[in-house]
């Protein structure tokens, strides 16, 4: 073969290359190596022991005669596996296959299921080389793309942000700007939920527009605006509270649309970091990506409530300190920004050294995989169809069952977006099959953050109203408690990442799905143990604090199964010309659940404080909750005034009377959604065609 080409191939130390046939290795042998190059010969001896066979690194054809190529079909199993396989050949074979196997070869028209081949043409006249390499060298092979940091650092400053801003809102609406409790858990699910409905809008100007880089720079901006106008409305509130609740909302706006441009698309490029034939890497890459997440949660959650949350030694809250916190975010998703800026051409990178997440236009026929569409291809007809569905979906959502318009919004966006994705007919059936796997954990996904995000409204009270926060005699902040998420997810996203290696080198991962669904089994679990511990406290009684921490550390464990899994698995499974698009579909979904989140957070009962309250006030709440007591017009008056339900929520029909009875709801629809999903991890197996 040393006057067969140009191509130079690098093996491990251990790999076997070579013609196969009944004078080579058995499977049994094979088993010892690392790679193969496949030759075809035989393809009676091939078969006999392609079962053993995990990977092909690619096809070497001589010539053209059947009995070395009439097995071609036989690649299927290993494309699913793997993607593209390379076959090497002199121009006159391959293009013989190309008649021959044009089903295999052809890049259009490809009927459902037929493999696909990187075709890589030997010219005669030079040396074809097959080069062993080091151990060292294979390791640098293995690693992760320098661009994955780049892009762990970015996210991490912008998570500091939002995080950080998170942990004070709530707090900041009702000390500050004097909301109820109620109205600020409302405020906080429908801002959560716009923040995740827009990465829907922020992914499909990128995908056909503005490219990933621009959009992050941009949503990278408009977040440190927003809040820097938080910051303003904190400075402001005293004197002026109309223009300080003006600058809030103008803020939140700005702050949702930014993440909008910004979210989806770091999330895209970080999958498109790495070549099809390395996908199996994603559910790592995406662990180490969400450590980035959460080491800049804990950041924000530490620092921002250390300067934002201040209370004296009476336990009295400066409620103007709020700003210094939302500062300090701002400050964060500016550094975040510049470190994308600069880095990114050096590092943001195909693994070929293009750039990633330019201008679309800029495309080129190469960044697409083999026999993929490159546009998406919607009738007029559905076009109108889905902007009917959309209103009609709304309404129902909005005056039938009751929601907000904002809340209404996210429900009916995320459903009508998803059917006209799949009404796209340039789809394939693999690929429309792997498009619904997306939405159907998408679905399940919803209520895992409708129980998780309680850590900023519901968990968030509790933890400042009927909580002991006394953590080794420091009095911890109430907003500071839920630091512990982030700090959990620090110390285990990598743990969790390689025990996904270690079941992967034995082939015995559990695929996405089926992680995902113990994800919500611990999230109920979390929840039961919190509302068992909750039982008999009564009005008056305080949870330990080391209760709150043992549920952050059970969530944890259900976040990095559920979370950065969901991310990775969106890019194994999406099509290039939907992939930024399909991740604002799925944080959709992340949408829907902390609009749910809100909707849930309301419902908490009266905690301890209210009572304390009410009693100081004269007034029996706890007769008034139960109707055994009829408040007068001028109790009622205030009980409004402070802030105090005169009636216990209602939830599905169900009155909830205790925090017993509020954290049993998190245990029932988390429970139910991880037995249902568990169940049908069988069939969505099927439908992702050999993806894991």
């Amino acid at each position: 073969m040393q006057s067969m080409g140009s191509i130079e191939m690098l093996f491990p130390e251990d790999a076997y290359f070579g013609l196969l046939d009944e004078n080579h290795l058995t499977g049994e042998q094979y088993k010892e190596y690392a790679l193969v190059l496949f030759a075809m010969s035989d393809w009676q001896t091939c078969l006999d022991i392609l079962g053993e066979i995990k990977k092909l690194d690619g096809i070497f054809f001589t010539h053209e005669h059947s009995d070395h190529s009439a097995g071609m079909d036989n690649i299927r199993p290993f494309f699913f596996r793997q993607g593209d396989i390379p076959v090497f050949g002199s121009k006159r074979v391959i293009e013989n296959f190309t008649r021959r196997f044009d089903y295999i070869f052809s890049k259009e028209n490809k009927y459902p299921g037929a493999p696909s081949v990187g075709i890589n043409i030997v010219k005669p006249d030079q040396i074809f080389k097959f080069k062993r390499k080091n151990m060292s060298n294979t390791a640098t092979k293995s690693a992760h793309p320098k661009g994955l940091w780049v892009l762990f650092g970015t996210e991490m400053w912008e998570r500091f942000n939002f995080y950080g801003m998170r942990a004070i809102l709530t707090l900041f609406l009702v000390n500050s700007l004097m909301m109820k409790e109620e109205d600020a858990s409302l405020v906080y699910g429908g801002f959560l939920g716009l923040c995740y409905l827009t990465p829907m809008l922020g992914g499909f100007i990128a995908d056909r527009f503005f490219g990933n880089r621009n959009c992050i720079l941009l949503g990278g901006l408009m977040m440190a605006v927003g809040q820097f106008l938080l910051f303003a409305s904190a400075s402001v509130f005293g004197t002026n509270l109309p223009l300080a609740n003006t600058l809030m909302w103008s803020a939140l706006g700005i702050i949702i649309f930014g993440n909008g441009f910004f979210k989806p698309n770091i999330s895209s490029m970080v999958g498109s970091l790495y070549p099809k034939q390395e996908k199996n890497k994603l559910d790592t890459a995406f662990t180490i990506f969400y450590m980035g997440i959460n080491l800049g949660a804990f950041l924000g959650q530490l620092i921002c409530p250390l300067i934002g949350d201040v209370k004296d030694a009476a336990g009295i809250r400066d409620i103007h300190a709020f700003k210094y916190g939302f500062l300090a975010a701002s400050m964060a998703m500016l550094i975040g920004t510049a470190v994308f800026y600069f880095l990114k051409n050096k590092y943001v990178v195909t693994p070929d050294g293009k750039p990633l997440g330019g201008l679309p236009s800029k495309n080129e026929s190469s960044d697409f995989e083999e026999g993929e569409s490159q546009k998406a291809v919607f009738s007029n007809k559905a076009l109108i169809t889905s902007v009917i569905a959309f209103f009609v979906l709304g309404a129902t959502i909005h005056f039938q069952l009751g929601q907000n318009l904002i809340y209404s919004l996210i429900y009916s966006s995320g459903l009508t977006l998803a059917g006209l994705i799949i009404s796209d007919s340039s789809l394939t059936k693999i690929e429309r099959d792997r498009i619904f796997v997306i939405y159907i954990v998408a679905f399940f996904v919803i209520f895992f953050w409708a129980a998780f995000e309680q850590a900023g409204s519901s968990l968030t009270f509790i933890a400042d109203n009927q909580t002991d926060r006394n953590f080794f005699g420091w009095n911890m902040p109430p907003s500071m408690v839920q630091i512990f998420n982030g700090l959990f997810v620090v110390a285990f996203a990598v743990p969790f990442s390689m025990l996904w290696d270690y079941l992967r080198s034995k082939d015995r991962e559990p695929i996405s799905p089926m992680k995902q669904s113990f994800g919500l089994a611990l999230i109920a679990l979390s929840y039961f143990i919190i509302a068992y511990n909750v039982k008999d406290l009564g009005n008056s009684g305080l949870l330990a604090i080391k209760w709150l921490i043992l549920l952050y550390l059970i969530q944890t464990a259900a976040e990095l199964c559920l979370s950065p899994i969901g991310l990775s698995l969106v890019g194994k499974l999406s099509p290039k010309r939907f992939s930024s698009l399909l991740y604002g579909v799925f944080f959709l979904s992340n949408a829907s659940g902390y609009a749910l989140a809100g909707t849930l957070g309301s419902i908490m009962p009266a905690t301890g404080d209210k009572f304390i309250k009410a009693q100081e006030l004269g007034i029996d709440l706890q007769g008034v909750l139960d109707k055994k007591v009829v408040p007068t017009t001028e109790q009622l008056s205030l009980l409004e005034q402070n802030q105090i339900s005169n009636h216990n929520p209602v939830f599905g029909g169900f009155e909830i009377h205790n925090l017993f009875e509020f954290f049993m709801v998190f245990v029932i629809l988390t429970g139910l959604a991880a037995i249902i999903l568990f169940a049908l991890t069988p069939k969505l197996k099927k439908l992702m065609h050999g993806v894991r």
